[in-house]
């Protein structure tokens, strides 16, 4: 399906694609569309489910989600472009980089997996959100975004994200927690030949540095940077280190 999306910089720019987390909109990105935009053409997608995109009943695949994205883009006429996703979108840009490997000049895979921990614990997730609305468990997936220390110091910033993942479509969020629970490419990282960048935030309890260095030592000649005093949103809490992460390694793919 095709998915509400936003452009910012210059349309002739070099296309730079932002794929969001679970729970998020295309808000969850702003610091890179600001950031970027002088250089790029920053397209951020909201994920099948969530923000303004379709909501389709689940449960959904990786898969899915990455054929939206691909769909979205043709419909834009960019045939080739850089991905950079966090969380549930760095899953979506594994699946293009072994399976669409001609539409990315470069990968960038944030704060996420080749298999994510605790696939029971999504799989109940998509069931609370179905049967209580995804807002009775925004407090705990905003709290695993950001460290305590941002949380005390930014209460306004967290309010705002927490508003952002309870308005997402029980259906949609449910969907693609099954999505995530599913995923699984461990044994395929191999295949990725696309130039990668990996980043995962020190404090991430979602997807901890281990999880990084999982996707780094699997796919050749991928890039490792770890991001202190950065949870599970270290796009957002750090974007004085993310943003020239994936500033310099678009740029070197274009």
């Amino acid at each position: 399906m095709k998915l509400h999306h936003v452009s910012d910089g210059p349309a002739d720019g070099p296309p730079l694609v932002l794929l969001c987390s679970l729970g998020s909109t295309v808000d969850m990105w702003a610091p890179q569309r600001r950031d970027l935009a002088g250089e790029y053409r920053v397209i951020t997608l909201d994920t099948r489910g969530h923000g303004g995109s379709p909501v389709a009943d689940g449960p959904y695949e990786v898969a899915d989600l990455a054929l939206d994205a691909l769909e979205t883009l043709d419909d834009l006429g960019v045939e080739r472009a850089s991905f950079a996703g966090v969380s549930l979108g760095g899953a979506v840009a594994q699946w293009i980089g072994l399976h669409a490997p001609e539409r990315a000049a470069s990968l960038a895979m944030l704060c996420t997996a080749a298999r994510f921990p605790n696939a029971d614990a999504f799989r109940d997730r998509a069931t609370t959100a179905r049967t209580e609305g995804v807002a009775s468990i925004a407090d705990a997936v905003v709290a695993r975004w950001f460290t305590d220390e941002f949380a005390e110091t930014e209460p306004d910033t967290v309010r705002r994200m927490r508003d952002m993942i309870a308005s997402t479509p029980a259906e949609g969020y449910a969907g693609c927690c099954e999505a995530v629970a599913a995923w699984d490419v461990v044994d395929q990282l191999g295949g990725i030949t696309v130039p990668t960048l990996v980043v995962g935030g020190v404090e991430d309890p979602a997807t901890p540095p281990e999880c990084q260095q999982i996707l780094a030592d699997g796919i050749p000649g991928a890039r490792l940077e770890t991001v202190t005093n950065a949870a599970h949103l270290a796009s957002y809490q750090r974007p004085d280190v993310v943003t020239p992460l994936l500033r310099e390694h678009a740029k070197g793919a274009s």
